[in-house]
C-alpha cells in the first residue's frame, strides 16, 4: 500500500485528490495538512511513502517544507511531488533544488496523477525532458562554470556516461536503446550511481550531472 499525505491550502484540492486517491486499491491517504508547518509534522508523525505539496502556503511554504524533510536522515524514505498551478512556475527549479522528486500541475489528468504517485514511490523522477531541459538552462543562467566534484572520482566510466545521460532527461529504457543495453542493465547502472554521490532520487542526479559538468545546456540542442 502506497501511503500518501496532502498539503495544500485549498481544501477543495485536497478533497479532490483524496477522492482520487483512496478509490485505488494500492493507494492510501494518510493525511491531511493546509500549510507547510502542518505538512512538516505530519510527515514526521505519519512518514508516508509521498507527500503532494503545493508550493504556495500559508506559514511555511512548500520549498520550506521540502527542504526540512529532505534535510532529515530519518525521512530519507520519503518522496516529495510538488504541485503548482503552471508548468513554468518560477519556483520549479527552487522544487528539485530543495529535494523534491518532481512536480505535478494541479489539472493534470487523473491518470497521470495515479502514475505519478506510483513512478516517484518506485524512484523515478517526475522529469520530461522538456522540463529538464528548463531546470539545465535555469542552471546555466544562475550558476558559475561547473566544476568536476570528487564524488565523482567513485564513478566507472560507464556510470558517468549513465549519468549524464540521465541529466538529459533519458528514461532507463532510452539509456538502454542509447547504449545497446537492456532495460536492467540501465536501471542498475542508475541505481548504483545514486548510492555511490548519495543522490534521493533522479531529480538529484539531473542536478548533479550539470553541477558537476557532466551535462551542458548545449548538449540539449
Amino acid at each position: 500500500m502506497i501511503r500518501v499525505l496532502l498539503a495544500d491550502d485549498q481544501l477543495l484540492v485536497r478533497a479532490g485528490f483524496k477522492a482520487l486517491l483512496d478509490a485505488q486499491p494500492d493507494i492510501e491517504v494518510v493525511g491531511e495538512a493546509a500549510d507547510g508547518q502542518e505538512a512538516l509534522a505530519a510527515v514526521r508523525a505519519r512518514r508516508p511513502d509521498a507527500v503532494l505539496m503545493d508550493i504556495r502556503m500559508p506559514l511555511l511554504d512548500g520549498l520550506a517544507a521540502t527542504r526540512k524533510i529532505t534535510e532529515d536522515p530519518a525521512l530519507a524514505d520519503v518522496k516529495v511531488v510538488m504541485l503548482t498551478t503552471f508548468e513554468l512556475d518560477a519556483y520549479v527549479f527552487e522544487a528539485i533544488r530543495s529535494g523534491a522528486s518532481g512536480f505535478l500541475v494541479k489539472d493534470t489528468e487523473p491518470e497521470e496523477l495515479l502514475r505519478a504517485v506510483r513512478a516517484v514511490v518506485a524512484g523515478d523522477a517526475l522529469l520530461s525532458p522538456g522540463v529538464t531541459r528548463r531546470l539545465i538552462a535555469e542552471f546555466a543562467a544562475r550558476s558559475k562554470t561547473p566544476a568536476p566534484t570528487a564524488e565523482l572520482a567513485a564513478l566507472t566510466d560507464r556510470e558517468r556516461e549513465v549519468m549524464a545521460l540521465v541529466g538529459l532527461g533519458l528514461s532507463n529504457e532510452e539509456i538502454a536503446r542509447r547504449l545497446v543495453v537492456s532495460p536492467l542493465t540501465a536501471k542498475t547502472h542508475v541505481s548504483r550511481t545514486m548510492v555511490k554521490l548519495g543522490a534521493r532520487d533522479r531529480a538529484q542526479l539531473v542536478v548533479l550531472a550539470y553541477e558537476s559538468g557532466l551535462v551542458r545546456p548545449g548538449w540539449l540542442g
